[in-house]
């Protein structure tokens, strides 16, 4: 199937640790610039045909519950730890909502979550 494309949208604008760790484990990232990118999630997963969007905000779950009512993709969210981004994907959820978790490993392990899953 190849590399997994994730979009990642952060409510402050950030988000750059998650990219380079889905980098290093063979994904592809596109970080949403600027501030309430998290609400753009799913416009920008549709845009790049994303196979995976990761949002951080507060509450963990905005751009997530987003991109599910606006664009119909599966969504986990309230999520405050990387091993329950690693069951939603194993669950076959495509939208995952954090709180702020901008860390390397993060982006590593999702992507090779996504790689268990897909092949």
């Amino acid at each position: 199937m190849g590399r997994p494309v994730i979009v990642i949208g952060d409510r402050m604008g950030k988000g750059q640790h998650v990219a380079d760790g889905v980098v290093k484990a063979g994904g592809e990232a596109y970080t949403i610039p600027g501030m309430a990118a998290d609400m753009k999630l799913g416009d920008v997963m549709k845009e790049k045909n994303a196979d995976l969007g990761i949002s951080f905000c507060g509450s963990g779950g905005a751009g997530a519950l987003n991109a599910q009512n606006k664009h119909g993709y599966t969504c986990r969210y309230g999520m405050r730890s990387i091993e329950e981004g690693e069951k939603a994907i194993a669950d076959g959820i495509v939208a995952l909502g954090f709180g702020f978790m901008d860390k390397e490993e993060l982006g590593e392990r999702i992507v090779k979550a996504w790689l268990k899953k897909n092949g």
